[in-house]
């Protein structure tokens, strides 16, 4: 007699057969190419509730059965203020899925929607800050977070078409304020489409972004999606139609940035011009 497998085994195969290739194998992609994990790593895997953090929860687990080598996991959950319901949502499809969660509280929310101006921005510093400091006090090094390949191409047309300037979203980076920290993007090469297709292919219901301003944006206008991250969204969207890879070629165009073309850049917070190189030549082509 077959044996019956739960509803998370039911998940977790999904992920190594059905979606192997859009799923399994990017995220092994970025692990490796990125070198994001080393033997004796502790990682707090963040969760949010939402698909892609849940995704990469389960994709970890999975990594850490299969490594070559050992490492820890912590699944770490923030509760920011969420509404009851979004809190059970959470606790119920971590039990579901077999992800033992630790679960803390912060008072970001109320914090951000009394702040004004930028809450977003203040949510998210905020957010990582608390899940740093977290992470650190129970013995770990890293912290993964499910940004996934759509995120880095929307964030890099975001910066260049509202921020002036071409700035991307990197797979690791080391932590600026918590000294030994490193954050990681696992989900780097994974694309947004096949998370939702896999999530509903499982029925698997997540929360959406669960933050007051967003719950009361809805009330009052019927859409929480009003934002320039949508804007960008909408315009890949119509970008594709006439050329599919279009998100695919902005993603490698930010591997090989050709500084040598460029006027001006910023590195380590030092802005530098194309004139220091030119007249650099010059002065050798004088002597």
């Amino acid at each position: 007699m077959a044996r019956t497998l739960e509803p998370y085994q039911l998940v977790e195969r999904s992920i190594i057969t059905k979606y192997r290739k859009v799923l399994w194998n990017p995220f092994i992609e970025a692990v490796k190419r990125y070198e994001m994990i080393q033997p004796g790593d502790r990682i707090a895997v963040c969760i949010s509730g939402g698909k892609d953090s849940m995704l990469l929860a389960k994709l970890m687990q999975q990594l850490q059965k299969r490594s070559d080598f050992p490492f820890e996991l912590v699944f770490l959950v923030m509760d920011p203020g969420y509404n009851e319901l979004n809190r059970q949502k959470i606790e119920s499809n971590a039990a579901l899925l077999n992800i033992p969660v630790t679960i803390f509280e912060s008072d970001i929310f109320e914090v951000a929607d009394s702040a004004g101006k930028s809450p977003c921005y203040l949510c998210a510093r905020m957010r990582r800050g608390y899940l740093y400091s977290r992470a650190q006090e129970l013995g770990c090094s890293k912290i993964a977070l499910g940004h996934h390949f759509n995120d880095v191409v929307e964030t890099t047309l975001i910066s260049m078409f509202y921020g002036s300037q071409l700035q991307a979203m990197l797979p690791k980076l080391h932590s600026t304020n918590f000294e030994g920290m490193t954050l990681i993007r696992p989900l780097y090469c994974v694309h947004e489409d096949d998370i939702i297709a896999w999530a509903r292919d499982n029925s698997l219901e997540f929360i959406q972004c669960a933050c007051r301003l967003t719950e009361r944006s809805a009330a009052d206008t019927g859409d929480v999606n009003v934002s320039k991250r949508k804007e960008i969204k909408l315009l890949l969207r119509r970008l594709r139609q006439g050329n599919p890879n279009i998100e695919k070629s902005i993603f490698n165009s930010i591997h090989a940035v050709a500084l040598d073309t460029m006027p001006g850049f910023k590195t380590g917070g030092v802005e530098h011009s194309f004139l220091e190189r030119f007249n650099a030549m010059e002065s050798t082509e004088a002597e």
